[in-house]
């Protein structure tokens, strides 16, 4: 799960809270519970605001662009709920402690109305644990500069519920415990401000469901017992890719038994302290092994609605052109994965 900055390489890439829309299930293991009440939901990556990520800020449709209603109504016309979309820290705060970009926000916020037929907007700072390439754990202040671009967000989109917080993008090269720790701060500064939106808290090393419970004392497993949200609205965000290195940068992928077992382990945990995540990235070529793959991995999860409330899949958005893993259709027509993806897109009838 590298960095995947398209267009100039060729790579890139609940307890819920009453507030008026039953997001999620509840993350205590008393009340998450295997029912057609919570079925896993899905949804989608709309990829593009965090395009050329070393232009900053960069100009806007040249350089990064944020999805609209047209790049969405595929996956809305399909019955995905979820929206996760990657935005660049740089861009909405331009230098740490400063004021919101006014006119990047003013983007953000049009954007935001472009999909409010989503059930859920995730607002996902995708930096990998960095400011301006510098990581956080090594930056002055670093977990009060993500702290405080999180309150500043919180105080912004307090009041609309259905915009859920994902506070990072596949932090790296971070110690477990060391990001728990920005991670605490981050969320309480959110509380802080009054919202009470859903957060969505994710581990490092890339926050791979495989590696979660790997590495004994220094695991995100580890670092995240007893996690605790003083607003009970959080899920975990883990991340997964099924080519033969778990990078999301080769086209082909591992049979379907070895990638169950990639995500095996994160929901056995998942179950045994009583929390729920999101799949918040995962994304396969359109060949047949990983069309199989792929249906074997969402037939697990859709098994597991006690550990797992849903999955985004890696990824829509206008740009992508011939990236293998898209399924923004081209020439009308639905990608390969889409076909599969499909099957495990419950009705918006069912329970919710």
């Amino acid at each position: 799960m590298f960095s995947r900055d398209v267009l100039t390489s060729a790579s890139r890439k609940t307890n819920i809270a009453a507030i008026g829309l039953a997001l999620i299930a509840p993350t205590t293991a008393a009340s998450a519970s295997i029912s057609p009440e919570h079925p896993v939901i899905a949804g989608i990556n709309l990829a593009g605001g965090e395009f050329n990520s070393a232009r900053k800020p960069g100009i806007y449709a040249k350089d990064y662009i944020y999805p609209d209603r047209k790049v969405a109504a595929p996956f809305l016309a399909a019955g995905m709920q979820i929206v996760r979309v990657p935005i660049l820290w740089e861009r909405i705060q331009p230098a740490p402690f400063a004021p919101l970009a006014d006119r990047e926000m003013a983007r953000l916020d049009r954007t935001i109305g472009e999909l409010k037929d989503f059930r859920i907007i995730i607002l996902d700072i995708h930096n990998y644990g960095r400011y301006r390439a510098a990581p956080l754990d090594r930056t002055p202040r670093g977990d009060a500069m993500l702290a405080d671009v999180w309150a500043k967000l919180a105080q912004r989109y307090r009041g609309q519920p259905r915009i859920a917080f994902g506070l990072m993008n596949e932090p790296h090269a971070i110690a477990a415990r060391r990001w728990r720790k920005m991670v605490d701060r981050s969320v309480s500064a959110i509380r802080r401000s009054g919202a009470r939106n859903l957060i969505l808290v994710p581990g490092t090393n890339w926050t791979g469901a495989a590696s979660w419970t790997s590495g004994g004392a220094g695991s995100n497993a580890a670092a995240f017992a007893g996690f605790r949200d003083p607003g009970h609205n959080f899920l975990f965000e883990m991340h997964q890719y099924f080519d033969a290195g778990g990078t999301g940068t080769d086209p082909d992928c591992v049979d379907g038994r070895t990638a169950e077992k990639r995500v095996a382990p994160a929901t056995a945990w998942l179950r045994k302290t009583g929390n729920r995540a999101l799949l918040g990235e995962f994304g396969v070529g359109p060949n047949d092994q990983c069309l199989r793959m792929l249906a074997r991995v969402l037939d697990h999860i859709r098994a597991s609605p006690d550990a797992w409330m849903g999955w985004a899949y890696w990824a829509g958005g206008a740009w992508w052109g011939k990236y293998p893993k898209s399924v923004q259709p081209s020439g009308g027509q639905p990608k390969p994965q889409m076909t599969v993806l499909q099957r495990y897109i419950p009705s918006r009838s069912s329970g919710h």
